[in-house]
């Protein structure tokens, strides 16, 4: 029997060039695609409901006879129907509809139809129902089984997609669809043939529990995401061993920079910070790749530890490579490291994508010619980027790069045959399910000590209804000595509006605030301009820093204890926490104040209440998660993987462990299942596994 896998869509009933193109482009291709194409929702078509049981709200199947049907002139001309079955009466509402509909809708009709129940102005109406006259002589049986909605797109109906489907399950059995989960591993984690529950999810059962189905908690849903997932834990688990396969230059502990650092840097590492650098010297020092994931909470020091392991690198005569996601955290990168490893005599080359002509043509050269340590964004992953001896990269906020870009990096080791360690950063705490899931490939660190010195930050939730007060409050706090800043949010998705709007408010502060020094930071300013701001905010020259969200990572001056968030609903709880991490660097009490703009919607009410209640990054994290999926916070990290068609990663966070542990298994006593469950899974998106 051929597998479903290899049979066209156009082996089909009905199914031409033409409609081929069309499921096509949402993906199907197959009839394992139908299969696999799961309804949204269902409909309760399987019995008929009395008219006088009807409630407002509710999808039904109603069966009655036609009272009267009339045109009505109302705002705007409808045949309006009335419905009679004895024990209730019912009007059907059509906008649309001719001259032939009218006349087969005569008093005296046999009708069933189908629809949303609505109240209306002659008491309960289905809109422009689903509808069809019954003869005495043919009784039609009502539906067997629910009703399925599919997800669709243009020229696409639920009619095509129901026939289509039924096509595709006629044909379905164990051997036309391999069930790729062995049977002892199946009866381990208790779940149901593939074939059982593809067939109960396209045709549920009259009797099939609704809710269980529209919550994705139902035994057939739970057997899919569970292989959705598995496959998800085997395509991240392949890359890490192909990655792991190769060789790296192994880097021996380093002595004599990391004693110098240490002596400049002017403070000691905390424990935490010690613990996680002696994990990754460990690493640095083996043959086989690093790819170690570091995770901080604001200020936890994470800038410090990626430092000494470039150390380490560094004294062993080979390259190290930084890059950040946008130009301001690289070149705030390239001036910390500029002013840690210049003492050591150790040079600091620069590489981002608005670095032109000469300047440009220079920095590459000095790169090729073997500069120790290079700053920049993912401008260098271009292929005319040439490293003589790159050991180590350490890659800042991971989940803005794709995996793809990571892999890019193999090619850039030494001699193009050794791949280079790679440390990665990120200040957004990420939850144990996402950690578990969409970073299994890496393994993780978390820095969970705060420097000391370092004061919680106190947390208004303020309508900008009363900025006077707020403003007041900024006066008072300079006037005493201590530095604030005020943060406007993206305006839309426009930087250049953004930045508009916070000279607009630099200009208003300025007025409002006579006698405080003001400066103004935003991304259009040139980065020599923008150093300049914010040396002078450093020194205690400039008392109020107006800025816009380019201040969200790295900046630290220990004297600002005050933070206003303009229109905080805009960000992202980890966005705003960020922010808020820039104060509370001293030993003075902080505050920070998310000025809102009234109406908040229950979910913006919601997100600001977890920002005045915690400053713990993983609890924010997990809540961000809730919030608004997993999806968003990742951004492009997963592009292709985290898009399940069945798994959702909060529902299903309880059966990670298990989708863990039953990966390995496969990997060790089935590995020959491992390749058809990715092909079936990720054939649209992107296979990491197949590097």
């Amino acid at each position: 029997m051929t597998e479903l896998a290899a049979v066209s869509v156009t082996a089909l009933k009905g199914v031409g060039a033409a409609l081929a193109e069309k499921l096509a482009r949402v993906g199907l291709e197959t009839l394992q695609d139908l299969l696999f194409h799961l309804p949204l929702r269902y409909q309760d078509r399987t019995r008929i409901v009395p008219i006088g049981a009807l409630r407002p709200g509710q999808d039904a199947v109603v069966e009655g006879t036609v009272a009267s049907a009339e045109v009505v002139m109302g705002r705007r001309r409808s045949l309006l129907v009335r419905l009679q079955d004895g024990s209730g009466t019912l009007s059907l509402r059509f906008y649309h509809f001719s001259q032939a509909q009218k006349e087969g809708l005569k008093r005296g009709t046999q009708v069933r139809c189908y629809g949303e129940v609505r109240p209306g102005s002659s008491g309960l109406e289905i809109y422009h129902p689903e509808y069809r006259a019954l003869s005495a002589s043919e009784p039609i049986a009502v539906e067997q089984t629910l009703t399925p909605i599919y997800p669709s797109t243009e020229g696409l109906t639920q009619q095509r997609l129901r026939s289509l489907s039924e096509q595709a399950l006629a044909r379905l059995g164990p051997q036309s669809l391999p069930d790729w989960l062995p049977r002892e591993l199946a009866r381990d984690y208790r779940l149901s043939p593939l074939d059982q529950a593809l067939r109960y999810l396209h045709r549920p059962p009259p009797d099939a529990d609704q809710a269980e189905l529209a919550e994705g908690r139902h035994w057939a849903q739970h057997r899919l995401a569970f292989e959705e997932l598995l496959t998800h834990q085997l395509s991240l688990q392949r890359l890490r061993d192909s990655v792991r396969a190769q060789q790296a230059p192994p880097l021996p502990l380093a002595k004599r920079l990391p004693q110098q650092f240490l002596e400049n840097l002017g403070f000691a590492p905390t424990g935490a910070q010690q613990r996680v650098g002696a994990e990754i010297a460990y690493d640095l020092s083996q043959d086989e790749p690093m790819l170690r994931l570091i995770q901080g909470d604001v200020g936890a020091g994470k800038t410090v530890v990626a430092a000494f392991a470039a150390l380490q690198a560094l004294e062993a005569g080979y390259q190290v490579a930084l890059m950040a996601p946008t130009e301001i955290l690289a070149e705030q990168h390239f001036l910390n490291f500029g002013k840690w490893l210049a003492p050591l005599g150790v040079d600091v080359a620069w590489l981002a994508g608005k670095l032109k002509g000469k300047a440009r043509a220079a920095a590459l050269e000095q790169i090729a010619a073997g500069a120790a340590m290079v700053v920049g964004t993912h401008a260098l992953f271009q292929d005319e980027v040439k490293f003589a001896r790159l050991a180590l990269v350490i890659i800042d906020e991971q989940h803005r790069f794709g995996v793809q870009q990571r892999l890019a990096l193999r090619q850039k080791g030494v001699g193009g045959r050794l791949c280079p360690h790679q440390l990665i950063m990120t200040a957004t705490p990420i939850p144990r399910t996402l950690a578990m899931s969409a970073y299994a490939d890496l393994d993780t660190s978390i820095l969970d000590e705060l420097p000391p010195g370092r004061t919680p930050v106190n947390t208004l939730v303020i309508a900008d209804s009363r900025r006077l007060e707020v403003l007041e409050r900024v006066r008072s706090a300079c006037n005493e000595g201590r530095q604030a800043y005020w943060v406007c949010t993206l305006i839309g998705e426009s930087e250049e509006l953004t930045c508009q709007a916070a000279e607009t408010t630099f200009a208003d502060l300025a007025a409002a605030l006579g006698g405080l020094h003001v400066g103004l930071i935003h991304g259009r300013m040139k980065p020599a301009e923008k150093a300049a701001v914010m040396e002078q905010f450093k020194q205690g020259r400039l008392q109020l820093l107006v800025a816009t969200t380019v201040i969200e990572v790295g900046v630290d001056v220990p004297n600002a204890s005050l933070m206003i968030i303009e229109n905080p609903e805009r960000l992202g709880l980890a966005q705003l926490h960020q922010l808020r991490g820039r104060v509370g660097r001293g030993s003075a009490a902080s505050h920070c104040v998310l000025l809102y703009h009234p109406p908040l919607s229950q979910l913006g009410r919601e997100r600001l209440g977890i920002m005045r209640e915690t400053c713990d990054g993983f609890v924010i994290a997990e809540k961000d998660l809730e919030l608004r999926g997993p999806g968003e916070m990742l951004g492009t990290r997963q592009t292709g993987l985290l898009q399940f068609k069945v798994a959702d990663l909060m529902r299903d966070a309880d059966l990670l462990p298990a989708v863990r542990d039953a990966a390995q298994a496969l990997l060790e006593h089935w590995p020959q299942h491992v390749s058809p469950l990715l092909e079936r899974w990720l054939r649209h998106g992107q296979q990491y596994g197949q590097v």
